[in-house]
């Protein structure tokens, strides 16, 4: 386990100042950057105050309208992006003397230590889903400034079976984190009723979380950042308009002075080694991945409480049946949907009209693609049989056998 020392600082802080109108280019150099374990945030030029908090070695310019006089109250070293690669490894390797011998131990002490430059004994409300991405922005935050960290986990009411308990277990009685749970079930549904279109339960479920932030946050008094767990692949879907991730469909206007999202630059295998570093459980860190938006992309098209529980009983025992398999392991993600679909079926020798219940498994590295996992037909049959003899009326049990491209792993 990695073990942080206040003292210590890190060199390999990298601030890139965006002057163009296409972030892509900034994304796509700030990623390199990360796979050279170098900790790198994104500013826009006028920016100056916080990049100088965050006290980086090097500020490079992507976009050519910005010059080192900029930012020549810094100690940092300037570089204008080029096309010449070369050029680039120069600045880093001979002017920055960043080792090429580096290792993911120097780009948690990186990333520890620009959170502590810009953190300070500021106040951090941490968007606290119960996922691994959340979880290790929380357990970052908790190690450079556990008095100034408040969590909140809104129960949205569209988590799986047991996931609230579980999560207070783990935040609150576990690791002691200021942890507050707020019970916001009821004004979710709401929202949702009547709402068929993906994108529109994305966008509602998404904009909800931060109002749902914005009220905690005035009964905290100050707050001065809002903390995420985007992850690069949540970038690179928005930017490619495959779908709205919920921790990016942040309103115009946002009650918090500022974002941290220390681990936009990273991909899932990248942000579980960083939680293993902090020391989080091998639980808690390689569960595997879960919607932000929760079920109510599970459900598809209008999202009810009665849909709702259906598929939360349906979930739970595809979760039991994989691990009495121990397939748990094996599988990336593994989890049921409720299509709007419903068939004739026959139960207690009547016939009947019930909904269908879509089991999906893959595995992936990255999340941008996926291959489906063959689940021993002697599982799935188990499962079937379960679901149709023990949750409300469910008449059919189907298999997803679609990799991605074409599909997308989940299903909104």
């Amino acid at each position: 386990m990695y073990i942080y020392n206040r003292k210590m600082k890190s060199n390999r802080i990298i601030a890139i100042v965006n002057c163009s109108d296409k972030k892509e280019k900034a994304f796509e150099l700030a990623r390199s950057l990360t796979e050279k374990n170098v900790y790198v945030e994104i500013f826009d030029a006028q920016k100056k105050n916080r990049i100088k908090a965050l006290e980086p070695s090097g500020i490079i310019c992507v976009g050519g309208k910005c010059a080192a006089g900029d930012y020549a109250d810094t100690n940092a070293k300037f570089f204008c992006l080029t096309d010449n690669n070369s050029d680039l490894d120069n600045f880093l390797f001979n002017e920055l003397k960043f080792s090429k011998k580096s290792d993911f131990n120097d780009f948690v002490t990186a990333v520890v230590s620009a959170l502590k430059n810009r953190i300070g004994d500021k106040k951090v409300l941490c968007a606290l889903s119960g996922g691994v991405d959340s979880a290790v922005v929380a357990a970052l935050i908790n190690r450079v400034s556990p008095k100034g960290l408040t969590c909140v986990f809104v129960d949205h009411g569209l988590l799986r079976k047991g996931e609230r308990e579980e999560v207070e277990q783990t935040f609150k009685c576990d690791q002691g984190i200021n942890l507050i749970t707020i019970d916001a079930s009821q004004r979710f549904l709401d929202k949702l009723g009547g709402v068929g279109d993906p994108e529109q339960k994305r966008k509602i479920i998404g904009e909800e979380f931060i109002r749902v932030f914005e009220s905690e946050a005035k009964k905290l008094g100050k707050v001065d950042f809002l903390a995420q767990g985007t992850i690069y692949p949540d970038i690179l879907e928005s930017i490619k308009g495959v779908k709205t991730h919920h921790n990016l469909a942040l309103p115009d206007v946002l009650d918090f002075d500022e974002m941290i999202e220390p681990l936009q630059f990273l991909y899932k295998p990248e942000v579980r080694q960083l939680g293993l570093a902090l020391g989080l459980t091998d639980k808690s860190v390689m569960r595997q991945p879960f919607p932000g938006p929760g079920l109510g992309v599970r459900v598809l098209n209008e999202v009810t409480k009665e849909k709702l529980d259906i598929l939360r009983d349906a979930d739970l025992i595809l979760r039991q049946e994989i691990a009495s398999a121990k397939l748990d392991t094996k599988i990336w993600q593994y989890f049921a949907v409720l299509p709007n679909i419903k068939s004739v079926g026959v139960k207690d020798e009547k016939r009947t009209y019930g909904n269908t219940i879509i089991l999906r498994a893959v595995n992936s590295v990255d999340a941008m693609s996926a291959t489906i996992y063959p689940i021993p037909f002697e599982v799935l049959q188990k499962i079937s049989q379960r679901i149709t003899a023990e949750v409300k009326d469910i008449t059919r049990v189907v298999y997803d056998i679609t990799d991605k491209p074409p599909g997308t792993i989940e299903w909104e």
